[in-house]
């Protein structure tokens, strides 16, 4: 199985607006983020705990295809997601170190929406999704909460259900 390339996208240094929802909140919880589009992932991972008040106790991952959608056979094959976890799990042939690929590469990587899950137990899933990016300036900031909506949901407290 083929590594997906991790690129720099232009060359330029971009500030990504991104907007985070959780899945399966009702009503919908979200946040709109700033973020430096060469923050390594396990850096994005620091910012999403902050932003929904998390204590970073569980495992996560991030993903550029839905970890929710029904796997289509191709070629009589059924294709494995790759998925950027902490080094120190990174147990399967599709596990690449989060650490190695930055917000900016796994947009450009995965076109569309990307995914978040935090808490395997719980399944905190969120959709990110890549409003605009704009020429990063000096005085920008890494990271910048810009707008959301309620609190997220206390750990440990057994998912949505829960």
């Amino acid at each position: 199985m083929e590594e997906p390339e991790a690129k720099i996208v232009d060359g330029l240094e971009w500030v990504l607006e991104v907007r985070v929802q959780l899945f399966d909140s009702e009503p919908e919880i979200w946040r709109l983020l700033e973020v430096s589009g060469s923050l390594p992932l396990d850096r994005v991972n620091e910012v999403l705990q902050a932003a929904f008040v998390r204590q970073d106790a569980h495992l996560h991952r991030f993903t550029g295809s839905d970890p929710l959608a029904r796997l289509r056979p191709i070629d009589g094959e059924i294709p494995e997601a790759f998925q950027w976890v902490p080094a120190d799990f990174c147990d399967e042939p599709t596990d690449l170190p989060e650490a190695d690929c930055t917000l900016e590469q796994l947009f450009a990587m995965a076109p569309g929406a990307e995914f978040y899950e935090y808490d395997f137990g719980d399944s905190r899933l969120h959709r990110l999704e890549l409003v605009r990016r704009r020429p990063s300036e000096a005085t920008d900031p890494p990271v910048l909460l810009l707008d959301g909506a309620r609190r997220g949901p206390l750990e440990d407290s057994g998912g949505f259900p829960g």
